[in-house]
Order: structure tokens, then C-alpha cells, then sequence
């Protein structure tokens, strides 16, 4: 019986048929190289791993990609995943294909400090590589494309991890290059991971509509009208919308099926552009237009180039439906995007006629140039590389392209940074707008601005959307407002500092702030204070790397300060605890350490909520018995003999990740007799899970029990009390 995967046979089938003149040779040694290196490698599916880099490079042919693009998608995972270097590529097929090969290999080999910061920094390097050579998008694209098809054998939450990355960053990049086919595609099997309730119900409909037969219908009596009026060889082409279009418009818009008039639409392809306005006429004396639905993309194009007339009209059988007409090469740009005409395909010489569509690239990668937070790089593509588009126009008749949601900041901004900062208003066809206003697609838009040094305000930040005003806002203050800047920096990082109850004494404190700024990649505290002023470091990142400082800072610390001996007598609470001095005072325990029988233990007296009991290392007493004020608050107390009450205590666990741990970790809770009050889950790098379960327990006795119970289960790697 014949093997069901894909085979080397298939993808010689597939470059035989394109009709392109292909050096086999080296796509057949790539091929051998990479059944070699991936020779005792299984999918998760259980097939050969050979499988997916020909997938991909099958994928890559449909695109109509070159020779080297195909070898280095049959290459593309032996650096991350096999002993094969990129010297070795460069050795054997040249530099080209090994630039490609590094562009996709993600950075699995570096430590960083968070699996957001190793993703982002991937996504960095990957589009470093595509400004310089756009094949490396296409290729990691079409990687991505065959692993969302075999999503099936995933873990459930690696299924949703790789959907919203998918979501979030893959397709609107397909979109933004172009590349219609595999944008859809991507979000189509992102939404049936991520919510595959709703795909099923979208899915249902479609299918109860027989809207192929539909569709095939209009397009006859159309083909034969335009014949009718002169116009000849028009080629016609049908689709339905896309399950995930419907579903934003349905369940994110709260429109019902029946009011979106773009599920069907009817193509047409013309051999001139003068024959697409010619036959527009003939489409409106034919149907009923829809009003406001008329829109022309070939006189203004989208970012991504896409040129087409698109009308919404009637048919005669009261169905709406789309129809775009555009030319044989807009719908080649519109099928394949960058794909359809760049400089390998055909030999090209002289400027490369890519330049201008990828400086969207170049222009993030700038604004991300300084940033010290990986989760920008992430924020911003989200934000920049949205589906949706909004074009108005200058006064003197520019278009500029906005993502929806840009308001008119965003607009002074795309103009020019000199226009961005001397605005102190804005016209909307010719009426007075509030700053926030949010851009129209049609509107004429006029920036009123002041005198050359106004700049401007930090609330701008609040209200711009694109990464590029921000980018410029910030870039502004940080030249202009250092002193101000250092000022409101330095205030932040003091609240920041209170609020996690650090206090350190003057001599301390500076060796702790510049430890902090090196940590942050800044040359001084000034200079990190002046980064938090302006926005460019986020206080977020600031504070874990503050607490880990002031962690260390107390591990070095001698034994905790005694608390002054009182002879009193000693009282006891109904909470199992003993005070010294107070009787029948309300006992609360503090969530930051969360005591247990057995734990040394000391009282805060708060004010008007009793006594608030901690564990005697707990960071936050360290802390507060050093502050003048709050030292003669603290009290001894201890632990009644025998306690009776069930207290809260948390784990955190981290494992190797594999099917079937979460039940045996909830199966030994169950034969303990432990009651589980709250979990949550989470992959980390490295194929690790991280779990934190709050339980029910009696004593430290019984929590150090149930550690040692949770530690012999395999493929648990620590269990620690949090």
C-alpha cells in the first residue's frame, strides 16, 4: 500500500507541471541532504518528518517561487533541528540558500528571560531577514501554512498558543505582502483551534446556502451580457467569503448572516484597465446597486498593492453579492502578492521593484531599533499590520493609508514628523474635530499646526494607534524634555519601588538604582530614569528585574531584626494564632506568604483591620520592620498546640510537558483527600509546563507531605511553595 504522506515523487510531479525551468540537481541534493539529517525524526502526526519540508516546498512551487527558495523550504528546520550548520548550506548550495535557511531558523539556542521575549526576538531576526529578501517571509509562511494543516496532532494548548501567534502575526504579514490564498487559509484554521464552536456554525451555514450553484449561475448571465456589449474574452472567477471574514462581521460586529452582502462574489478579469470601468457600467445597468458599496482600489491602491473595482449589488433573485473586475495582472498581485512579480522570478535587473512594498518592514524594524521591551516588536505588528485599512486624503490630494482606529495624530504623523509635532489641531472637510478623532476612509483631512518648537503632548501617546506616531512622539521627548524626562522617570520608578514595599537605606539605595539601570541595558540611572520618562523602557520590565535585585539584596542580608521581648501575657485569637498583648483582636493572614501551622510567624497591627500575620522571612516584613514608622507595629505571635482550621497554600510546579501530566497531578490530589481550590497552566520554553494549584491544608507537615507525594510523579521536574 502506498504511503499517504507526501514524497519526493510528488514534488518532482509538482516543479514537472509548473512548467519552470528548475535546477534539479540541486533541489534533488537538497532533498538528500535533508532525509539524511531528518532520517530518525516522527512527526507528532507519525509521519516521516521528511513530510513537512516537502510540503513546504510544494507550497513554495504553487507560489511560483525560484530554485533556491524551493531548496531552502526543503532545508528549512535542519539548523534548528539536526547537526547540520549553515556553514555546511553555504558549502553546498551557496550563500543564497543559506541566508535563507538562517532567516527561518528561529532562535532556539539563546537564553532569554521569558518565552515572549525568544518569540519576539525570532520574529526580529526573521524580519531582518525578509527587508533584505522577501523569499524568507514566503518560505516561513508556507511553514506555517502546513503546520496549521496538521494542527490536529498538537497539544490542545500548543494548538491555541500556535493559532493566536498565527492570528496575530502570520496573517496580517500574508495580507500585508499580498498573498490572499494563505492569509485566508491561515485564519480560517486559526479560528477552528481558537473558537471551533463558532467555525462550525459559520461552516454550517455556508454549507446550507449552495452558494456555488449560486455564483455559477450569475457568472454565465453576467459573461453573456458583457459579450453583449462589446466587452469579449472577459475570464470569470467566483469565491466565498472566507469563514473567518464572516465570522469577524457575525460575532465581532454583531451583524446576522443575512446583512453581510460580501459572502459571494463574482470576479472578473479583463485584458485593460479601461475595459474594467466599461464593464462596471454594464454590471449597474444590469443589477441594483448598493449604495455606499462602490469602492475603487485600481485608482487608489491598498498598502499591499491590491488594485480592483468592487461593487455590492442585487441579483435578481434578491441575493447581494460582490462583484471586482480588474485586469489579468491586478488579479495575478492579488492571488499571489509578492510572489506574483519579484526580482528572482524573472531575472529583473536594475531597481528592484519591491522596494517600496516592503519599506513597511524596514520602517518597523527602525522604530523597534531602540527598544529596550521585546513585547513592542509584538504590540506593534498587531497593531500596524491590522486587515483593515482606512485612506484619506491631504488637502492637495495625497492618499494616505492608516490602520482602521488611527486617529488624526496618527494621519499628522504619516505626513511627516515636523507636521506630527507642530499640530495643535485638525479640520475634517473643513469642520473644526477634536484631536482623538478617529480617520474616515474618504475624509479630507487638514493638520492646523503652531510654532516650530510647540511639540507634542505626552497624552498623544494615549491616543495615537500606529507604532509610528508613538515611535515619534517618544523620539521627540526624548531629545527635547531629557530633564523632564529624568523627573517623571525617577518619580515613577520611587512609586514603583513603594508599591512593592522596597525600602532601602541611602547608602544601599544608589548601588541598587544603577545595578537596576545595567540590567536595562542603560549606561547610568539618569539614563534609565530618562527612558521610563519618555516611554521607551516600560516600568513592567523595570519592576520584575526590581524585585529579583531586592531579592538578592535580602538573601545577602544577616538574620531578620528582632522584635523587642515585651513581658506580657498571652492572649489567643479564634484563628488558631496566639498574639502577644491583644486579646479577642480579629486575625487575618496575608496573601503575600500565606502562613501554615509550623511556620515561624509575626504580627502587623493594621489599622482598624486587627492583626496581620505573616511568615517571619516573608520579604515584605523584612522591609517594614526597617521603616521607623511601622517597626513598633510588629508583635510576636505563634501557633496555638493544636490547630484545627483548614488554611490555603500554593504550589508551583514545572514539568516536562506531555499528554496525561495534568491528570496525574490532579489524581494525586484526589488520592491524598486534598481539595484543589484554583489552578492554571502554562507552556514555558524549553518543552516545560508551569502549574500553580491552591489547595487545602492543615500545617506545613502536611504541605511538605503532599511536596514529596507531587515529586515522585514522573516527568515533574521541582515543586516549590509559592
Amino acid at each position: 500500500m502506498s504511503p499517504t504522506y507526501m514524497t519526493f515523487e510528488d514534488l518532482k510531479k509538482a516543479l514537472e507541471e509548473s512548467g519552470r525551468g528548475y535546477n534539479m540537481e540541486n533541489i534533488t541534493a537538497a532533498y538528500n541532504l535533508a532525509n539524511e539529517a531528518h532520517a530518525d525524526q516522527k512527526r507528532r502526526s507519525g509521519e516521516p518528518y521528511i513530510s513537512h519540508p516537502l510540503n513546504v516546498a510544494k507550497l513554495l512551487v504553487e507560489l511560483g517561487m525560484d530554485s533556491e527558495s524551493v531548496e531552502a523550504g526543503l532545508l528549512h528546520d535542519v539548523v534548528e533541528d539536526t547537526s547540520v550548520d549553515l556553514s555546511t548550506i553555504e558549502s553546498k548550495f551557496g550563500p543564497g540558500v543559506m541566508r535563507l535557511v538562517d532567516g527561518v531558523t528561529k532562535l532556539t539556542k539563546m537564553q532569554f528571560s521569558s518565552v515572549e521575549e525568544q518569540r519576539a526576538e525570532s520574529i526580529r531576526k526573521m524580519l531582518l531577514a525578509m527587508s533584505q529578501d522577501v523569499r524568507v517571509m514566503i518560505i516561513k509562511l508556507c511553514d506555517r501554512l502546513h503546520n496549521m494543516r496538521t494542527g490536529d496532532a498538537w497539544p490542545e494548548q500548543k494548538r491555541r498558543d500556535k493559532a493566536l501567534e498565527t492570528m496575530e502575526v502570520y496573517a496580517p504579514i500574508a495580507h500585508r505582502l499580498g498573498i490572499s490564498n494563505i492569509k485566508e487559509e491561515l485564519e480560517d484554521r486559526s479560528l477552528q483551534f481558537l473558537d471551533p464552536v463558532g467555525y462550525a456554525e459559520i461552516r454550517s451555514l455556508l454549507d446550507q446556502k449552495n452558494g456555488e450553484e449560486f455564483l455559477k449561475n450569475i457568472s454565465a448571465v453576467i459573461q453573456k451580457h458583457l459579450e453583449e456589449n462589446g466587452i469579449h474574452d472577459a475570464h470569470m472567477k467566483s469565491r466565498v467569503k472566507s469563514v473567518y471574514g464572516i465570522y469577524r462581521k457575525t460575532f465581532v460586529q454583531n451583524r446576522s448572516f443575512d446583512e453581510i452582502y460580501d459572502i459571494y462574489a463574482v470576479r472578473i478579469i479583463l485584458d485593460t484597465v479601461a475595459e474594467c470601468y466599461n464593464a462596471l457600467g454594464v454590471i449597474h445597468d444590469m443589477f441594483h446597486p448598493i449604495p455606499n458599496r462602490f469602492k475603487d482600489y485600481i485608482s487608489t491602491p491598498k498598502p499591499n498593492m491590491y488594485q480592483s473595482l468592487h461593487t455590492t449589488v442585487i441579483g435578481h433573485e434578491g441575493i447581494p453579492f460582490e462583484v471586482q473586475i480588474r485586469t489579468k495582472e491586478m488579479d495575478q498581485m492579488a492571488e499571489y502578492g509578492v510572489a506574483a512579480h519579484w526580482k528572482y522570478k524573472e531575472g529583473i535587473q536594475g531597481k528592484n521593484p519591491l522596494e517600496e512594498r516592503l519599506a513597511w518592514v524596514r520602517q518597523l524594524l527602525e522604530s523597534q531599533r531602540d527598544s529596550a521591551d521585546a513585547g513592542d516588536l509584538l504590540r506593534d505588528i498587531k497593531s500596524d499590520l491590522l486587515p483593515e485599512e482606512v485612506f484619506a486624503f491631504t488637502p492637495k490630494g495625497d492618499v494616505i493609508n492608516l490602520p482602521a482606529g488611527a486617529s488624526v495624530i496618527d494621519f499628522a504623523y504619516a505626513i511627516h514628523s515636523a507636521v506630527g509635532n507642530r499640530m495643535v489641531g485638525a479640520k475634517v472637510n473643513s469642520h473644526i474635530v477634536p484631536i482623538d478623532h478617529k480617520v474616515v476612509t474618504g475624509e479630507i483631512i487638514e493638520i492646523l499646526t503652531g510654532p516650530a518648537d510647540k511639540g507634542p503632548s505626552r497624552d498623544w501617546l494615549k491616543l495615537a494607534a500606529t507604532s509610528q506616531a508613538k515611535n515619534k512622539i517618544r523620539a521627540w521627548f526624548k531629545k527635547e524634555r531629557r530633564e523632564e524626562n529624568i523627573q517623571q522617570g525617577k518619580e515613577a520608578f520611587e512609586r514603583e519601588m513603594r508599591r512593592n514595599f522596597i525600602n532601602l537605606p541611602p547608602e544601599k539605595l544608589e548601588g541598587f538604582v544603577t545595578e537596576l539601570a545595567r540590567r536595562n541595558r542603560m549606561n547610568t540611572p539618569d539614563e534609565m530614569y530618562a527612558a521610563i520618562g519618555y516611554g521607551g523602557l516600560q516600568m513592567s520590565r523595570v519592576s520584575a528585574k526590581m524585585k529579583e535585585e531586592y531579592a538578592k539584596l535580602q538573601a545577602a542580608e544577616p538574620k531578620p531584626v528582632s522584635i523587642e521581648e515585651v513581658p506580657v501575657k498571652r492572649h489567643h485569637s479564634s484563628e488558631g494564632v496566639i498574639v502577644e498583648g491583644i486579646d479577642n483582636c480579629p486575625v487575618k493572614f496575608a496573601k503575600c506568604c500565606s502562613p501554615l501551622p509550623g511556620d515561624e510567624i509575626v504580627g502587623f497591627i493594621t489599622r482598624g483591620f486587627g492583626v496581620s500575620i505573616h511568615k517571619r522571612d516573608c520579604a515584605n516584613v523584612q522591609a517594614s520592620m526597617k521603616d521607623p514608622e511601622n517597626a513598633k507595629r510588629w508583635v510576636k505571635a505563634s501557633w496555638e498546640d493544636s490547630v484545627q482550621e483548614q488554611f490555603n497554600a500554593t504550589l508551583e510546579i514545572t514539568a516536562l510537558n506531555r499528554d496525561g501530566l495534568l491528570g496525574d497531578i490532579t489524581s494525586a490530589f484526589s488520592d491524598m483527600r486534598v481539595p484543589i481550590y484554583a489552578m492554571n497552566a502554562r507552556q514555558v520554553e524549553n518543552h516545560k509546563a508551569v502549574m500553580n494549584i491552591t489547595f487545602g491544608t492543615a500545617n506545613t507537615e502536611h504541605l511538605n507531605n503532599v511536596i514529596a507525594r507531587l515529586r515522585r510523579i514522573r516527568d515533574v521536574i521541582s515543586v516549590t511553595r509559592s
